[in-house]
């Protein structure tokens, strides 16, 4: 039986925290599928990076889940942190944008056995209208208010050029959509009232890799003067 704990408003944790929660869940899944039952914070910290202080103020947050003297049940654990992150349920997916990086979501196979399950494709080239990727059916962006009007969808994928991406945002709110997985290259300009959004820069994440590649690179030519 799951343990109940008072968990505080999402408007109340850090957005730094809830960004380390899914780190916490492949961490936890990892341990899981060890054979590893329980595990201290100052393991745990050890195998991540994080400050065992971290963790457990990290927690706290939705109520403290250790036990003083025997750490974290490390199933108890990862299974309410997948209730905090709403992965106990089922969301239905569609792509907009059938492109390369489109395809490759559709064809994501551990995206549908999390419990994401896309539902169609739609993109604005009518030579890809009638196709299938990854077993799903492509439309023509077109109708994407039709398509919403005859199947509940919980979140779309926004995988198109920057240009015409806030457009095409616009439809997906008034036609329902209440969150919105963006790879376009901007931030959407939308009420955040209306709808959640997570940006995915990938350009962002390549350069803060090269950023760090160039302060390795001065540190060993560093050491080697």
């Amino acid at each position: 039986m799951r343990q109940v704990y008072e968990i505080m408003s999402s408007n109340t944790v850090p957005s730094a925290v809830i960004r380390r929660m899914p780190r916490y869940y492949r961490y936890l899944g990892d341990l899981l599928s060890r054979g590893i039952t329980r595990i201290s914070s100052a393991d745990l910290s050890r195998r991540m990076n994080v400050t065992a202080s971290q963790i457990r103020q990290d927690l706290n947050h939705f109520g403290g889940f250790g036990q003083q003297g025997y750490g974290y049940h490390v199933e108890t654990l990862y299974n309410e942190i997948g209730h905090i992150l709403g992965l106990d349920q089922e969301y239905r997916v569609i792509i907009i944008g059938a492109g390369n990086l489109g395809q490759a979501v559709a064809k994501y196979t551990n995206f549908n056995k999390r419990g994401y399950k896309v539902m169609a494709l739609f993109d604005s080239d009518p030579a890809l209208a009638g196709t299938i990727v990854g077993g799903n059916p492509v439309y023509h962006v077109d109708t994407l208010p039709e398509y919403l009007s005859e199947h509940p969808t919980d979140i779309a994928v926004l995988s198109i050029p920057k240009v015409g991406a806030n457009e095409v945002a616009e439809v997906l709110i008034d036609n329902g959509i209440q969150a919105i997985w963006n790879f376009a290259s901007l931030d959407l300009q939308i009420d955040p009232g209306k709808v959640v959004v997570e940006n995915v820069h990938l350009s962002d994440s390549l350069r803060v890799l090269t950023y760090r590649l160039k302060q390795l690179r001065e540190a060993e030519k560093g050491t080697a003067e």
